[in-house]
């Protein structure tokens, strides 16, 4: 029988440090291992069809991740964003060159950001699930929620194509996401009074359910202080084509 092929790996950190994952997840250690990229996992960011499909990102993370009964549907989705960029700086280094847009200027310039200089956001609460409370604003509303996941994001995508092959001209994209999002309406946990609910959320109670969100999701930060014009600028670092597929 033919011995096993072993690549050499490195066990990163998550932003989350594993605290909203089940105890009995391998992801409430905090950490994953992943191995470094191969031509085997250069040909899956080349292939058409997973292209297509818009799936190629998490075919790729899911043929890196070694650790044991773990794969991208797992994961909260800012440490799926801090899993990536650490399977980019292994096989590519963190120099990650693309063109950006001066704010001012709508000029277009090359710049060359430092992947290993992004730092973690660490959760913003105490709580160990992946549960939390929050009174909208304006309808006093108590509602409990979580934070999305890889599979929500899959199940998300999949749904909003469904809603764009209906026709209607209108991405439900906000209201869709609310749906995955809010687990509970004033104690009631039922999906057709979930429904109902955000489909009818006032915009300033939405507004405020997704900075809550924003405020206690952990994640990497891919926001850098550049220069531009002479100014020192925060820019957001763009995932191009050449994120994980650098000009040669």
């Amino acid at each position: 029988m033919a011995e096993e092929q072993k690549f050499p790996s490195e066990i990163i950190d998550l932003p989350s440090k594993g605290k909203l994952y089940p105890k009995d997840s391998p992801l409430a250690s905090g950490k994953i291992e992943i191995k470094y990229m191969t031509a085997k996992e250069e040909d899956i960011l080349t292939s058409a069809n997973l292209v297509k499909k818009g799936i190629v990102i998490d075919r790729l993370l899911d043929a890196l991740v070694l650790t044991k009964g773990v794969s991208c549907d797992d994961l909260l989705l800012g440490d799926k964003n801090a899993v990536m960029v650490a399977a980019r700086i292994l096989a590519y280094g963190p120099e990650y060159t693309c063109e950006i847009t001066d704010p001012e200027t709508a000029e277009k310039t090359e710049h060359t950001f430092n992947l290993a200089d992004c730092p973690f956001k660490d959760v913003a609460t105490d709580t160990t699930e992946n549960l939390f409370e929050l009174e909208l604003p304006i309808t006093k509303t108590k509602i409990k929620f979580s934070l999305l996941t890889g599979k929500d994001e899959r199940l998300i995508t999949e749904d909003l194509k469904a809603s764009k092959k209906l026709g209607t001209g209108i991405s439900p994209e906000i209201s869709t996401r609310l749906r995955y999002i809010v687990k509970e309406i004033n104690g009631d946990n039922s999906q057709a009074t979930i429904n109902n609910f955000v489909q009818n959320m006032l915009a300033r109670d939405s507004m405020a359910l997704r900075e809550e969100i924003k405020r206690i999701s952990p994640d990497i930060e891919l926001t850098q202080e550049i220069e531009l014009g002479g100014e020192t600028v925060e820019v957001d670092i763009p995932m191009t084509v050449n994120f994980f597929w650098p000009k040669t």
